[in-house]
């Protein structure tokens, strides 16, 4: 569904991605793993149009991202966002209903306001949150809400930017388990970029590591643990030696 091919971007002298091969079968769930500053959000930024490549060419289903219609292609898309990214000013429905209130998905308001209940029912909170505002709530709380919205227009595909940051072991536990039940449900093409393995292991179909502009190793999550590649043992292992520097 998606295919990236030898996709490079540079930023000035740093050459974040530098000739990226890789693809994302249709009601698959990606996870893209790797260092800190390695490139996973600039590959994100990519996929989505926001960053335009240097090289290489990007698809979904077949055709380049970079052209035609662009609020129809980003009306495919969901988004949880790693802060969770929800407007302060706004209830927790209106948040979750943001993109059902404006642009090509509009709905009459009471319509959107049923689905966003809906939604938050699906994550798990009850409607009595819908009238809330995002700083009356926790962190987990705020997560949720951000996934609720990123699934409230039912996309085809759905990306997750460090989707248990900042949470607890069992909420991130409680996260991970709503990703997977709800791009089961949905029959969403999933993409997730992540440094928690706990996340990889609950998320992920495949497994793709990014290092040093390139994907190092892909395969199914279940090869994770015997990939013989020695950048995916030392990153899934934690360790400071071997052939991924540490900064010190």
């Amino acid at each position: 569904m998606i295919e990236l091919i030898s996709v490079e971007k540079a930023f000035g002298d740093n050459h974040v991605l530098r000739g990226v091969n890789l693809s994302i079968p249709k009601g698959t769930s990606m996870v893209i793993i790797g260092g800190s500053g390695t490139g996973k959000s600039v590959l994100l930024k990519s996929v989505l149009g926001l960053v335009r490549p240097d090289a290489g060419v990007i698809t979904l289903d077949g055709k380049d991202v970079t052209t035609g219609d662009r609020d129809a292609f980003l009306a495919r898309f969901g988004m949880l966002f790693q802060g969770g990214a929800l407007f302060d000013s706004l209830t927790v429905w209106q948040n979750v209903a943001f993109r059902l209130l404006r642009g090509s998905l509009k709905r009459p308001v009471a319509e959107a306001r049923e689905i966003a209940i809906e939604k938050l029912r699906r994550v798990g909170l009850k409607p009595d949150v819908a009238d809330r505002f995002p700083a009356e709530l926790s962190g987990g709380m705020q997560k949720r809400v951000g996934l609720a919205r990123a699934i409230a227009a039912e996309p085809e595909i759905i990306f997750f930017d460090e989707p248990t940051t900042g949470l607890d072991p069992i909420m991130a536990g409680v996260i991970n388990e709503l990703i997977r039940e709800i791009v089961d449900e949905m029959g969403a093409t999933a993409m997730t970029i992540t440094h928690d393995m706990t996340s990889v292991r609950a998320i992920a179909d495949h497994v793709a590591m990014l290092h040093d502009g390139v994907i190092q190793w892909t395969g199914p999550v279940r090869d994770l643990d015997q990939s013989g590649d020695p950048f995916v043992d030392q990153f899934i292992s934690g360790r400071a030696t071997g052939p991924i520097e540490s900064v010190r």
